[in-house]
């Protein structure tokens, strides 16, 4: 099992301990560092700004938001950040949830997700192939457009930028049990949410038959301190804020996932409190049974006997969230 570092989308403003933190990752001999977006900060310039000081460390994306750019615009990101970090890019794609994509992106929320996602993905996976000028008969991403707005004048385009690599890693974050069985068709790898080394079989049976060189790369909250409680207040914070906040009252996937997994009441709860705007109490009723299990918090020795758990599973990658360089080290030597 490879050890990444996850580092997330920024805050109200750029954190200037991530770089030191990349090349901290890169000299413990981590293979990956992870960036992610929501309504704020993208995700693929501060893996640029990563890339120009380090040189070896993969960069990935957990996730690139599809609704934040056009299929082919994604691709044309991809395919520059590959070339300038010398074929070092992991893409990591998401369809997010209704409320991202129509109250921040402006777009409606497919109706169907699962074509718009295989849609989206045909289109990536021509660019840099270049084999072709770039052709999809789609319902979501039709290229060229021949919609009834449209001029009419549209024409198939291959890219003038040749890749560096022709196929250019694509994982998908997929919650539900349907969604991660087509991203074992059309993907080179999955981003797990709230992975529980104990429980794959809530992603469906497809979790036990991934294809050979499948990626499996969950992000998880990892901190060695003496107080696990104290250590689990983070995790707690983010699920509160993924549950209660990420979506809407009757359609949020991440509180169905977390139901899926024996917190149904406790997932709707967070929902009612989250909602009510009495957030604080929303973090403080996710059980700490639940944010434990999708973490590794605690002494070393802790972290040293559950880690087993997580190498035992499919899980090819992970992508850990570690705050501090103390942290970052116990992994890698754990993991020697």
């Amino acid at each position: 099992m490879r050890l990444g570092l996850a580092l997330g989308y920024w805050g109200r403003g750029p954190d200037a301990g991530q770089v030191p933190l990349a090349q901290e990752a890169e000299r413990l001999g981590y293979h990956s560092v992870w960036t992610a977006e929501s309504w704020g900060s993208d995700a693929f310039t501060p893996l640029t700004w990563i890339a120009a000081r380090t040189s070896t460390i993969r960069l990935g994306t957990a996730v690139a938001q599809m609704a934040a750019r056009s299929p082919a615009a994604t691709a044309m990101h991809a395919l520059t950040l590959d070339h300038l970090s010398g074929g070092r890019l992991l893409l990591g794609l998401g369809l997010s949830g209704p409320q991202v994509v129509e109250g921040w992106y402006g777009r409606p929320f497919p109706a169907s997700p699962l074509t718009a996602t295989r849609e989206y993905v045909d289109v990536v996976r021509q660019v840099p192939r270049r084999r072709a000028p770039v052709e999809v008969d789609g319902r979501f991403h039709p290229l060229p457009y021949r919609g009834p707005d449209g001029t009419g004048l549209g024409r198939p385009l291959r890219s003038i930028t040749h890749p560096l690599r022709r196929h250019l890693p694509v994982l998908l974050g997929a919650e539900g049990p349907r969604n991660v069985a087509q991203t074992a068709r059309i993907a080179d790898g999955w981003l797990p949410l709230y992975w529980a080394p104990s429980r794959p079989e809530v992603y469906g049976d497809v979790v036990r038959e991934l294809p050979p060189g499948f990626l499996v790369a969950p992000m998880a909250r990892v901190q060695v301190c003496d107080d696990v409680a104290e250590g689990l207040l983070p995790v707690k914070a983010m699920l509160g804020f993924y549950i209660g906040g990420m979506g809407h009252a009757a359609r949020n996937f991440h509180a169905d996932l977390m139901a899926r997994m024996g917190y149904e009441a406790e997932a709707r709860r967070i929902q009612e409190l989250f909602l009510a705007g009495r957030r604080e109490e929303a973090v403080r009723a996710v059980p700490d049974a639940f944010a434990d299990e999708i973490s590794l918090v605690g002494p070393r020795e802790r972290v040293a006997e559950r880690l087993e758990s997580w190498r035992a599973g499919p899980v090819t990658d992970l992508p850990a969230l570690s705050p501090d360089p103390h942290t970052l080290r116990v992994p890698a030597e754990l993991n020697a």
